[in-house]
């Protein structure tokens, strides 16, 4: 009997999403990943004192697409406010943050759930800047003797996703995020590359008895970067809890870690409310005045996202699994469409789309937004399978020789002869051939075993360099086997 037979997990995310500006939220300093430490700092970003924060347009134009596309209601009026606490990789020990009064509210998301669609409310989304990055002695906070600081990372635009307690299960719970993470990709809010730590999830988790409506008291685990780290922490961290609850222990109230290498959450600290910030407002920034034109302005630009995406594709022909695959990747979804312009059979495309290409960019470490191989060369090659100048079997070599070349399938085809073989005459001087050589098959054949049929179209294949029709071969087999 598993602990999922006797309570019920409630879980809530907040996500930390790194906003795609080229510059810091509140100073001109890079926002680039990575340099040499404390190399993208300034006096702003340091909150040394004297200096004021200047707010980055493009950080409110970003919050508010955000919020278009996670159904949010869009604040008329909204401010800033310090959330006062001892951050070690913060200088100033305090927070640029919203509070009352967020740029998004009341939204929410629609996912899809073992074939079930289930709607995730969004409590609110909110700009705040990003604080630095302690750097470890050892492989995690827990087994380091000492930490360094390097503050590039301090002022980074962030935004805030906190959902509501809405779902149920850890499938529940990686629907939503890699949803809310491909929306914020498709909408161009994020780079969203999690092992850079563009987004981070913090998960606020409880159990209750199967059947009660009050909720439990919650743990919150931080700064998990990874679909599969959740899962995990959530497997433990729910264990964890219906053993306590079993044995009768209280749950506390606290902050956790999540321990990768051990495959465990740690206790950080007692969990804190929103009063043990002491929030006040931000004396150094106007309050945002929003008007609706600048609203629809941004909605004017709203890209297709993933749920039209899916549709449109579906629309086309595609089973939901393979929508699902091609607008997994924004990158991928984009290659398709721009492919889709010059071919007309949208199953056979994916196909290719989703197997032979992908395996060859992933095996050379390259992805669709760097692919050697072009749309409109795939939609080329894709056509001339369809229209029987090449043979499947033989188009996998057109496409290595595309991926290593750069030339146009119709060239390779050309100047290798790897044009298929249609013309009946021929193939049936093969196939007497063939026949004649192999006298017990056809006899086998005649006799009922079907198989051999396999057996002749593999020989003709083979006699042919597989250039041969495939149709074509089976239905004159098939007409000379039953003379």
């Amino acid at each position: 009997m598993s602990f999922l037979d006797k309570y019920e997990m409630v879980c809530g995310v907040e996500t930390h999403v790194e906003m795609a500006t080229k510059t810091k939220i509140f100073c001109g300093c890079s926002t680039e990943f990575g340099g040499e430490q404390n190399t993208h700092v300034c006096p702003v970003c340091l909150g040394l004192p004297g200096v004021l924060p200047v707010l980055n347009k493009e950080v409110v134009n970003l919050a508010i697409k955000a919020g278009l596309a996670l159904n949010c209601d869009i604040a008329e009026f909204s401010k800033f406010d310090r959330k006062n606490y001892f951050y070690p990789d913060l200088t100033k020990n305090y927070q640029t943050s919203q509070y009352d009064l967020p740029i998004c509210k009341n939204g929410w998301l629609d996912v899809m759930v073992n074939g079930t669609m289930k709607r995730i409310g969004i409590t609110r989304a909110h700009m705040e800047e990003d604080a630095g990055k302690l750097v470890h002695s050892g492989d995690t906070i827990t087994t380091s003797n000492s930490s360094g600081v390097d503050y590039n990372r301090t002022g980074v635009p962030l935004l805030e996703i906190v959902s509501e307690p809405d779902m149920r299960s850890i499938d529940d719970v990686l629907a939503y995020l890699e949803e809310l993470v491909q929306i914020m990709d498709y909408a161009g809010i994020s780079d969203c590359k999690l092992e850079q730590g563009s987004v981070r999830f913090d998960i606020n988790v409880s159990l209750r008895l199967k059947g009660t409506e009050t909720f439990g008291t919650r743990t919150e685990t931080k700064n998990l970067n990874s679909f599969s780290s959740v899962r995990r922490c959530l497997e433990y961290e729910t264990e964890r809890q219906a053993d306590a609850l079993d044995e009768g222990l209280e749950i506390i109230q606290e902050t956790r870690t999540w321990d990768e290498g051990r495959g465990m959450t740690l206790s950080l600290r007692s969990k804190e409310e929103a009063h043990d910030y002491r929030y006040f407002p931000e004396p150094d920034l106007m309050p945002l005045v929003i008007d609706r034109d600048w609203v629809e302005r941004i909605r004017a630009t709203m890209p297709e996202l993933p749920t039209a995406k899916r549709e449109r594709l579906q629309a086309l022909g595609l089973s939901a699994y393979d929508a699902g695959v091609i607008t997994a990747s924004k990158d991928m979804a984009f290659f398709f469409d721009q492919a889709m312009a010059t071919c007309d059979d949208a199953k056979l495309l994916a196909n290719w789309v989703m197997g032979d290409l992908s395996a060859l960019l992933k095996t050379n470490g390259r992805t669709f937004a760097d692919s050697p191989v072009s749309p409109a060369q795939l939609a080329s090659l894709v056509m001339l399978i369809k229209k029987g100048d090449i043979s499947g079997k033989i188009a996998k070599s057109v496409i290595e020789e595309i991926y290593s070349t750069g030339k146009d399938p119709e060239t390779i085809v050309k100047e290798k002869g790897l044009a298929q073989i249609s013309d009946a005459g021929e193939l049936e001087k093969i196939i007497d051939g063939i026949l004649a050589a192999n006298e017990k098959s056809v006899a086998d054949y005649k006799a009922g075993k079907e198989a051999a049929l396999g057996f002749f179209v593999g020989q003709v294949m083979k006699a042919t360099k597989g250039q041969a029709n495939p149709g074509m071969v089976n239905k004159l087999l098939k007409e000379k086997l039953a003379q």
